[in-house]
């Protein structure tokens, strides 16, 4: 089975926004923004999604990817 990933670095770096920056305007912790960011997560609330997306004015689209190839962790 495909794995869905998350491609924030790339969004946040065409919006020149810091790590720190997109946490604090999401209202979720650091620690929880690095997880999502390095896709460490199994799951993403569609409020978190959503806050990212207005913090980045951009799309789910513009930040989420399908890669067919791709293996979850628990897999491994």
């Amino acid at each position: 089975m495909g794995k869905i990933m998350l491609e924030l670095d790339v969004m946040m770096a065409r919006r020149h926004m810091s790590l720190n920056d997109l946490s604090d305007k999401v209202g979720i912790a650091n620690v929880n923004m690095s997880k999502i960011k390095n896709n460490k997560v199994n799951a993403i609330r569609f409020s978190t999604l959503a806050g990212i997306c207005e913090a980045l004015e951009c799309e789910p689209g513009d930040i989420l990817k399908y890669d067919p190839n791709g293996e979850s962790e628990e897999a491994e």
